[in-house]
């Protein structure tokens, strides 16, 4: 048994706590973490609870007081300031002043005799006195010598809430319960919560249809991409490309003279993972690039595909790395029934994986150091997640700007346990969400339930994999809709193009998914001022998010009736509430739909049959709308959405037209 007398205080289900405390949670910098926790003991003592919290490498605890919510709940926030890690926990304890304090007032209330208890209290005093420097020592004093000579005054010190603060600023913290180890918060910055992605591939950036792009070629299509209000630019692998087993136009088996192969399958003998493709330039040229781009407002983002070619130098240089055959040959990369024979999986479960581990990292490094801090890499999930959590973690560790997009087209589980342990953000299933009741359902996964303390979502509707049988029937007004949809439904989204703007939505067969000519087998060369591009769509809707903060979060969301399921409509706000939207879109691409929208409007200020205004800043339009019901139509190819803003207070505005 234990010399020391154990503590009596519990401290249970805290949140946020992912597993217990084995991963830690994310926040961008400026975010709020609220802390609550069941915190309780036997008998009938009062408790004071504190929530403490630091950055990790700082030696000095913060504190704030814990609220109890009742049932034994307590709950407390604080505010994470800069990158990097934070740590917090919770100390408890039973409170003798705050006891004694609560018994006082209840015996006094039936007007019993408290001589006693106020010599009691008197005391308690003094031992905090003790454990106080000056001059909070002598005022304990003063105050114990007060509540000693009895009378109104003396009850009055007693009771008096600021006697208690005092007394519990100095209370005897030896036999109070700790929650250890601290828990864990990753705070990135801001472009890890809000952000608006760009892919496109270099070598189709050329002015000229028959000649191959390069990284100048590039700088010319900053200002297009930056004036849509994208802020990311996000490139497939722009190493140099096997020859052997090449694939042609459409994935073909054999190619034929000219075909580029995929950039995915990467390594020559121009080199690997740590080489540019020559055709696209050289390393000045890319930091030029990174550089040029940066004073656009644009970052450069770069694929990170941990695969070779059967030409990469690694083949030859380290054998051991690859899992060879009984024949003699290397085993290729298969997706039953995909076969990918000119990309050579890399073994993680090799002999000799410290040395590989090590090298990848590097890899990563070595662009790091030439300026890039925005990595998306290529399906993570085929690879260990303790390679991922060690690589991002020790990154991280020197460079906490990083942000890692995870490519993970996979079980739900599966893509979860990668955002805990380090992808910043991550893939989704929004691009396969094509119904109202869907897209209802996965919204309030990811932000009514765990996930949304640790799973970052980015929301794509197509990828250069991914032409979505929504977009191939749907054309023009699916593509406008489903935009409208992954930038206001989550502060995360992607788009490739200009595929998606361009609204290129033939399928190499039906069926499937992947695009006719896909530019992964091809060079392109794109027609950016067709007049079926919904790039003014685009630039407004951005220009939207970057004026409007409650846009720029993700589980700020209320789900808003309407009674027709071929509309949607739910409800954002900014984090005090100053600002609210409610986005309504069609999710028929091909017809008319109609439908009355109900709000909650007391929440909004509003009460019965109330009018008040609401403006569509997507053409500025007003409307006066009246109580909580109120009609919308949307003609897909006219209007596939609406995005009001609800004008609450003084902010009416003049020729609102009445709906």
């Amino acid at each position: 048994m234990s010399a020391n007398r154990p503590a009596g205080v519990v401290i249970e289900d805290i949140t946020p706590s992912i597993d217990c405390g084995r991963f830690p949670i994310k926040r961008v910098g400026g975010e709020s973490v609220v802390v609550e926790a069941d915190i309780f003991s036997d008998g009938h003592d009062e408790l004071s609870a504190i929530l403490l919290y630091r950055p990790r490498d700082s030696e000095h605890w913060s504190r704030t007081p814990m609220v109890c919510l009742g049932n034994d709940r307590w709950k407390a926030s604080f505010t994470v300031v800069q990158i990097g890690e934070y740590e917090y926990t919770i100390s408890a304890r039973v409170d003798d002043f705050k006891s004694w304090q609560a018994k006082l007032v209840k015996r006094l209330d039936a007007k019993q005799d408290v001589s006693v208890d106020l010599l009691i209290g008197a005391n308690l005093l003094d031992l905090a006195a003790v454990r106080a420097p000056e001059p909070d020592f002598r005022e304990l004093r003063d105050l114990a010598a007060r509540i000693r000579k009895a009378g109104s005054g003396g009850v009055a010190v007693a009771t008096s809430p600021a006697t208690l603060e005092l007394a519990g600023r100095y209370a005897d913290e030896s036999l109070a319960t700790s929650h250890t180890p601290p828990l864990r918060v990753i705070v990135d910055r801001e472009r890890a919560g809000f952000s608006a992605w760009y892919e496109m591939f270099p070598r189709s950036c050329s002015p000229e249809a028959d000649r191959h792009g390069t990284f100048k070629d590039c700088e010319a299509w900053l200002s297009y991409v930056a004036d849509m209000g994208f802020d990311v630019l996000y490139f497939p692998p722009i190493h140099p490309i096997g020859i052997t087993a090449r694939k042609g136009r459409n994935n073909a088996v054999v190619c034929k003279e000219g075909d580029p192969g995929t950039p995915w399958a990467i390594g020559s003998s121009a080199g690997g993972h740590k080489s540019v493709h020559p055709s696209l330039g050289t390393l000045q040229d890319f930091r030029s690039l990174v550089s040029s781009a940066r004073n656009r407002g644009l970052e450069i983002a770069l694929d990170i595909a941990f695969q070779c070619s059967p030409d990469h130098p690694y083949v030859q240089e380290h054998p051991e790395w690859f899992r060879w055959r009984p024949d003699g040959t290397v085993q290729y990369a298969e997706n039953p029934p995909k076969k990918y024979q000119d990309i050579y999986p890399l073994e993680f479960d090799s002999d000799d994986w410290r040395s590989l581990w090590e090298e990848l990292r590097s890899v990563i490094q070595f662009w790091i150091d030439q300026g890039v801090r925005i990595f998306r890499v290529d399906n993570p999930h085929t690879k260990p997640f303790s390679f991922w959590e060690w690589v991002i973690t020790t990154l991280k560790s020197d460079h906490p700007d990083l942000i890692f997009l995870s490519e993970a087209f996979t079980r739900p589980k599966v893509m979860a346990r990668l955002a805990k342990v380090g992808f910043t953000q991550s893939y989704t299933y929004f691009t396969w969400r094509r119904t109202k009741w869907e897209l209802v359902e996965y919204i309030t996964e990811l932000t009514r339930t765990e996930l949304s303390e640790y799973f970052r979502p980015n929301f794509w509707p197509n990828t250069p994999d991914i032409l979505m049988d929504y977009l191939q029937e749907g054309g023009r007004p699916a593509f406008a809709a489903r935009f409208v949809l992954a930038a206001t439904l989550s502060a995360n989204y992607g788009v490739y193009g200009p595929a998606f703007e361009l609204c290129v939505n033939t399928p190499r067969e039906k069926g499937s998914e992947e695009y006719l000519n896909s530019e992964k087998y091809e060079i392109k060369h794109w027609d950016i001022e067709s007049p079926i591009s919904i790039r003014p769509l685009i630039t407004r809707v951005n220009q939207i998010r970057r004026a409007s903060k409650a846009l720029q979060q993700t589980n700020n969301i209320d789900i808003e009736h309407v009674d027709n399921d071929m509309l949607i409509a739910y409800r954002k706000w900014d984090e005090e509430k100053s600002e609210q939207l409610l986005i309504v879109v069609n999710m028929d691409a091909r017809h008319p739909q109609a439908g009355w929208v109900t709000l909650d409007i007391e929440s909004l200020g509003f009460s019965g049959q109330s009018s008040y205004q609401v403006q569509d800043l997507l053409d500025d339009r007003t409307y006066v709308w009246t109580g909580p019901r109120n009609y919308v139509a949307l003609r897909p190819r006219e209007r596939p959405a609406h995005i009001f803003r609800i004008i609450t207070g003084t902010g009416a505005l003049p020729g609102a037209m009445r709906t």
